[in-house]
Order: C-alpha cells, then sequence, then structure tokens
C-alpha cells in the first residue's frame, strides 16, 4: 500500500484547536489533530503518520492525534486510534510503542513546601541514592526468579501491595485497579523476561524522572479537594513505564505481525504498523503480552512510590498519598458509541492519556463525581499539570501526555552541557540529582514544546480540565 502524504492545503482548520485531513484513499478516516497552529508549526512528518494510522483495518471515527504530536514508531506519539473489535479490526505494537505502558503517577505529602524547605537537601540526597536508574540494570526490588517475575507480570501494582508494597488505597487509586485484566505472562519471550528481571523498580533514562513538586496553582479546588491537593502541598511525581522488558514484546510481536499481515490480506504503507486482527491468534497473543508488560510497569512505578516514602519518612517525616496512576502507551479494549451504537473498540493510546470524564462506572467511587485525574508531566525544569476528564470529550476520551519533543537527543546535548544545565536549574531553585552529564543535557527544556501551550490547546479543545499547575523543586534523572 502506497503512503498518503499531508500536503499542507489539504490540512484545514475547523477551529482554534481543531485541524482536519480529508479521507482519501486508501485511508478509512479522515485524520484529525488538536492543536494550535504554532504547535503544529513542526508537525509535517507526524501528520504524515497520523494519515498512516488512518488506512488501519477496522479503524473507527478518525486517527487522532493530541497536541503534543511528534514523530513516533508507526504511530505519531500523541496519536490515538481505535478499531472495531467485531469488524475485524486490528491492534498493532506501534500504536502502542517500545515502553508498554509507561506512565505517569503522582503522590500528594501531608507538608507545605515551606514545612519540606528545612529537609529537601537531605530528601533529595536520599531519593538520589534510593532510586535505581540508568539504561542498565538494577532495582529496588530484587526478584526472586521466573516464578515470582510472573506474578508481577499477572499482578501488577496487586501483587506489589500483596507483598508489603505499599498500601490498599494505592489500588483504588491506579488505573484498572493496578493491574490490567488479561496478562498472559507465557507469551513474554525468554529474552523479555531476562531483560526484565533485574530492573523491577528503576527509573530507566531518557525522558523518565522523579521529581520533588509543589502544588503552585489550583484552578478549581473543589476537584482538587477530591483528588487530595492543595495550594502550596509537596508532591512526587514519577514518570516510568516497563523498562527493558516491554521494549522487547514490541520488538518481538512486530516482528511476528509483519510476517502474519500477508495470511489476513492486510498491506499497510509503513512496516511499523505491522498489525494483525484484534481475534487472530497473533493479536490475542500481542494483548496478552502487552497486559503482561503493562502489570510489570505498574509494579515498577509501585515499587519506587515505596522508596520514596520510605525516604521522605526518614528524612522529614512527611508520608506521601496516592493522588493517581496512569498509563499513556497502551492498548485496550473499551466500549464507545459510534455512530449511535455502543461498539466495542481495540483504544490505542500512544504518548496520550486516558481522560475518563465524571460519573464514568470504572472510577473509584471517591472520585466519580471529579472525574479521572489525568497527570501531565512537563519539561524538566518547567511546570507540571493535573487535569481532569470531561463530558462528551473527543478521541475515546483522550488527551495529550506531556509536552512533545521537538528537538534531537543528539540535537539537544550539542545546545547545552549538563553541568550548566544543572548550574542554570540550582540558580532557578531546583535541586539536581543525576547519574549522567549526557542524560541530563539531552532533556533540557528546550528540546520541548512548551506544556502550557499543550495544556491549553488540550482544554481549548474541549478533551480536558484544568485542575492544577506544580512547578519542580528537584528532580532525580538517569
Amino acid at each position: 500500500m502506497r503512503a498518503v502524504k499531508a500536503e499542507p492545503g489539504q490540512v484545514t482548520e475547523e477551529s482554534r484547536y481543531r485541524f482536519r485531513i480529508e479521507r482519501r484513499d486508501p485511508m478509512r478516516v479522515p485524520g484529525v489533530v488538536f492543536a494550535s497552529r504554532e504547535l503544529l508549526r513542526d508537525a509535517e512528518r507526524s501528520l504524515e503518520q497520523v494519515v498512516n494510522v488512518a488506512t488501519l483495518p477496522g479503524i473507527a471515527v478518525a486517527s487522532y492525534a493530541m497536541p503534543d504530536i511528534h514523530w513516533g514508531y508507526g504511530f505519531p506519539i500523541g496519536g490515538v486510534a481505535a478499531t472495531d473489535v467485531d469488524a475485524g479490526g486490528v491492534v498493532s505494537p506501534g500504536g502502542v510503542g517500545f515502553d508498554i505502558s509507561c506512565g505517569v503517577r503522582l503522590l500528594a505529602a501531608d507538608c507545605d513546601r515551606r514545612a519540606l524547605e528545612p529537609e529537601l537537601g537531605a530528601v533529595m540526597d536520599g531519593l538520589g541514592e534510593a532510586i535505581p536508574r540508568g539504561a542498565g540494570p538494577g532495582g529496588v526490588w530484587h526478584v526472586r526468579g521466573q516464578e515470582e517475575l510472573e506474578r508481577i507480570m499477572a499482578g501488577g501494582s496487586r501483587y506489589a501491595v500483596e507483598q508489603g508494597h505499599g498500601e490498599e488505597r494505592d489500588l483504588r487509586r491506579c488505573e484498572d485497579g493496578g493491574a490490567v485484566a488479561g496478562a498472559d505472562p507465557e507469551q513474554v519471550s525468554g529474552r523479555a523476561r531476562e531483560r526484565g528481571l533485574g530492573q523491577v523498580g528503576s527509573l530507566g533514562s531518557g525522558n523518565h524522572f522523579l521529581e520533588v513538586q509543589q502544588v503552585a496553582e489550583v484552578y478549581d479546588e473543589a476537584v482538587a479537594a477530591a483528588f487530595g491537593l492543595a495550594g502550596n502541598q509537596v508532591c512526587v511525581m514519577i514518570h516510568c513505564g516497563s523498562r527493558g522488558l516491554g521494549h522487547q514484546i514490541c520488538s518481538d510481536h512486530v516482528r511476528a505481525m509483519d510476517r502474519a499481515m500477508a495470511r489476513y490480506g492486510i498491506t499497510v504503507p509503513d512496516r511499523q504498523l505491522a498489525c494483525a486482527p484484534v481475534d487472530s491468534p497473533e493479536g490475542r497473543t500481542y494483548l496478552g503480552a502487552m497486559a503482561a508488560a503493562a502489570n510489570y510497569g505498574r509494579a515498577n512505578r509501585q515499587l519506587l512510590a515505596e522508596a520514596a516514602r520510605r525516604i521522605f519518612r526518614r528524612e522529614s517525616g512527611a508520608r506521601l498519598g496516592l493522588v493517581y496512576d496512569v498509563s499513556h502507551n497502551l492498548a485496550k479494549i473499551e466500549e464507545h458509541a459510534v455512530d449511535g451504537e455502543r461498539r466495542r473498540l481495540c483504544v490505542h493510546r500512544k504518548g496520550a492519556t486516558r481522560a475518563f470524564p465524571p460519573g464514568h462506572p470504572e472510577l473509584p467511587e471517591e472520585l466519580r463525581e471529579a472525574g479521572q485525574p489525568v497527570l501531565i508531566p512537563g519539561t524538566m525544569g518547567t511546570s507540571s499539570y493535573v487535569l481532569t476528564g470531561v463530558p462528551g470529550g473527543d478521541a475515546f476520551h483522550s488527551t495529550c501526555h506531556g509536552a512533545g519533543r521537538v528537538m534531537s537527543r543528539h540535537q539537544a546535548a550539542r545546545t547545552i552541557g549538563g553541568r550548566e544545565l544543572r548550574s542554570r536549574m540550582e540558580s532557578d531553585g531546583i535541586a539536581v540529582r543525576s547519574k549522567s552529564w549526557r542524560g541530563l543535557a539531552e532533556e533540557t527544556p528546550e528540546a520541548y514544546k512548551d506544556v502550557t501551550a499543550v495544556v491549553e490547546a488540550g482544554e481549548g479543545a474541549g478533551l480536558c480540565r484544568r485542575v492544577a499547575r506544580l512547578i519542580p523543586l528537584g528532580v532525580v534523572k538517569g
């Protein structure tokens, strides 16, 4: 199948924050991009990926992209696509990405910035020592062989809590109650297991971080209170995923689906969009392995949260309660209305966050009236946001996941040195604990879009609503 370019004249502005790419062969649906003109300025290659995704068998309504759209593997990062399971819809590993269940966990402390200030240095030193990070092995949890790894992949945060790494409330405040259903560890290859065995409870590298933050601004006090947030409160945000295990699962199943497509009569304009029908053996096998990786990612963040709790209690006496944990790289079977009829859809969210509205039955009772917390990390040294889902949210109740990269890691490292960046951040009052100068430089804020502009576009497009803005006090990086 030939690829179709998104020519500038074919992208029409429907409203200030909504752009449309009309359907034309071989597209099955139109493309819809939620962004501002400014945010779309560097998105030409990514718009081609929006078009390519629109060719997938069974795709419903539109190929969507969020305001933080940028180039990815097959799908753009910031891409959302749902396929109709009962009409031959496919699942594509490229629509989830390599870091399966990469997501964000936010904890709120029972103290404000002023109370923590005298102990902040000791807290940051403790976190710097306690949080494993970097590209290689090393984790908080020393897993006792394959049998326990399988329990982690099957049980996620639930298994971690059962083993004493957390509290029951953590599970209520985690997407899916802490574990994705349908996990099938038997579909996880030996190589993936080998890579994941020594990494449970670790940040990894790249844009992953643990950040100590302050609630700088509250936009909706009632919803913030329901979430457990208040002005000047100290928080901890953790951004990481399924490490090498998830990466290997994606690689394994992209290859398997690439070989299988001809058998199902599927052609795609980009081999990175390799896919198979959701209900095929290849589709079911991938979803089982993906869910196993998602649970590994949930357990990973659970362990890191417990490490942060220990450090806060030891150094400051403060306690951390979970606000929410949500993934932004996942494919899930959900029911949504399509043309007035409820349909069973496989919703791919890649660099996009689920944003269920108030009243949604999958939300825990204490959050149901407020809506789902949506956690949007900023670039290192800039604001992060807490949002909530809204009634009638488009794109199958999805929104952005962060700032969105505009500069390669190589370009970023040429822009500024790690030592210089740390000095700049510390002069702004942000404590930095980094394992690698190069890794720090690669994540300079200039390498990303303006997260405030991204959030404004998401809110302006009717995808979400702002609840609070958080600013960094200290950051732990790989």
